[in-house]
């Protein structure tokens, strides 16, 4: 694993730990792959020696997550917070415009970790999972969900990299 593709998979899973749909293994897990790749700093050793153990993983990486990642230039989102939530959001929408997963499989997760409540960022990803199953309940085709999806990932994620515009 090159140098880059280690940091963005720690970046990866910190942002959907911070969010709850990521575990705390996956950012040790992570840790390591860092580590392997030639990534070092003295709080990613400690992060990635922390314990997978039932009980304590949330705890050891609350710990150390938020020093390893500043050590490394990479951005730190507290738990639950709202630009943790944004982070996610165009995270999987990448992953959605890249083939990782399904336009449909981005909208259930909008659904189960962004919800109605969560940031304003996402509601169209909730709103398309209702427009899936209004679709399946009718009996039509799910291709023009599917394709409206998509082009509001590519929205999405053409938001967080436009520079801002003097005014």
């Amino acid at each position: 694993m090159s140098v880059d593709a280690a940091r963005t998979r720690l970046q990866e899973a910190a942002v959907l730990w911070s969010t709850g749909p990521g575990t705390a293994a996956q950012v040790i897990e992570a840790a390591c792959d860092c580590l392997t790749a030639g990534v070092d700093s003295p709080t990613l050793r400690i992060l990635a020696g922390a314990s997978c153990a039932k009980g304590s993983e949330n705890d050891e990486v609350r710990r150390w997550l938020e020093d390893a990642l500043t050590e490394l230039s990479l951005t730190y989102y507290p738990r639950c917070s709202r630009e943790g939530e944004e982070a996610a959001v165009r995270l999987m929408a990448r992953r959605a415009l890249a083939g990782e997963i399904a336009p449909r499989d981005l909208t259930a997760w909008a659904y189960l970790y962004v919800t109605w409540d969560g940031t304003p960022l996402g509601a169209e990803l909730v709103a398309f999972e209702n427009a899936y199953e209004y679709a399946e309940a009718v009996g039509g085709t799910t291709a023009d969900v599917d394709a409206d999806v998509i082009a509001e990932a590519g929205r999405l994620v053409a938001v967080a990299v436009q520079p801002c515009q003097p005014s």
